[in-house]
């Protein structure tokens, strides 16, 4: 015992003996995180393109093995946690991702991407149209558009003119209320163009989609037109007119209407409005 005592108490045996515990620990915890990255976890993945607004069914989902350290950020791991769910309105899980926990919402949360598109202060428009009035299919998304008005004025000529310029379509949807563009496996037909105006925009588009049925011998026509093109009428008696000369057809119509008083003095009120705020 002397001599083990002894033997401790040696400077260079207790320095050597501090330098070997200091590797065994660092040894030792080198091969702890070695192991964590490289142990397998067990993932579910994507065994096809879901496209957006998906119900994740039984069929899209397979299951692997990966090391622990190719996982970055919150993914699902029971199956039962992923069926049934639907991918994002702006998400497309590409074939071969694993299911994170942002890639995917419960049904009730699946928001529609056109109300988070509409600007502060403006309305939300459907418009119907169909496939040839979107020229084709080809008006989409993102696209700017003039809208043009054709009609019977109050002395019986037949005029036309752009009523607003520059307007942004947010979205398409088809009679089922499905967005077209949002699926290229599924071919789908347009129903509706959406877009978003100004107050004062709105009333009088509104007003002016009310006439439209309530003066019917007036054969008023409303068209949107990709901003690169230009409206042109095939009659060759039609006489173009200026936005203000349809505005003022609008506002005299919705006048004369008595149960259309309220939308008519809300129209002629925010209309002032928007010239005042022009004028500041």
């Amino acid at each position: 015992m002397k001599g083990l005592s002894k033997f401790l108490k040696n400077k260079n045996t207790v320095t050597i003996l501090g330098v070997l515990a200091c590797i065994a620990i660092l040894f030792i915890g080198y091969n702890i995180r070695i192991n964590q990255k490289t142990a397998l976890v067990t993932v579910y993945y994507a065994n096809k393109d879901i496209q957006p607004k998906t119900k994740i069914t039984e069929d899209m989902v397979s299951r692997t093995q990966v090391p622990a350290s190719f996982i970055k950020g919150s993914y699902y791991r029971n199956y039962e946690d992923i069926i049934g769910k639907y991918s994002n309105y702006n998400t497309m899980v590409a074939e071969g991702s694993i299911f994170y926990t942002s890639l995917l919402v419960e049904e009730e949360n699946l928001p529609d991407a056109i109300l988070y598109d509409v600007n502060e202060g403006e309305r939300l428009v459907s418009f119907p149209v169909n496939t040839v009035t979107t020229y084709g299919n080809s008006v989409m998304p993102g696209n700017i558009v003039d809208i043009y008005v054709k009609l019977i004025d109050n002395s019986g000529r037949l005029v036309y003119g752009e009523f607003f310029q520059n307007t942004e379509v947010l979205g398409v949807k088809d009679a089922n209320g499905k967005n077209v563009f949002e699926n290229s496996e599924e071919e789908r037909t347009p129903s509706f163009v959406y877009f978003s105006l100004p107050e004062a925009k709105y009333l009088l588009f509104s007003s002016l989609s009310y006439l439209q049925e309530y003066l019917a011998d007036r054969e008023i026509e409303i068209v949107i037109v990709p901003n690169t093109v230009k409206f042109e009428t095939t009659d060759p008696l039609a006489t173009e007119v200026t936005s203000n000369y349809l505005y003022d057809f609008v506002l005299k119509e919705i006048e004369q209407i008595d149960d259309q008083r309220d939308l008519y003095n809300e129209l002629v009120n925010e209309m002032e409005q928007q010239k005042l705020e022009k004028d500041q």
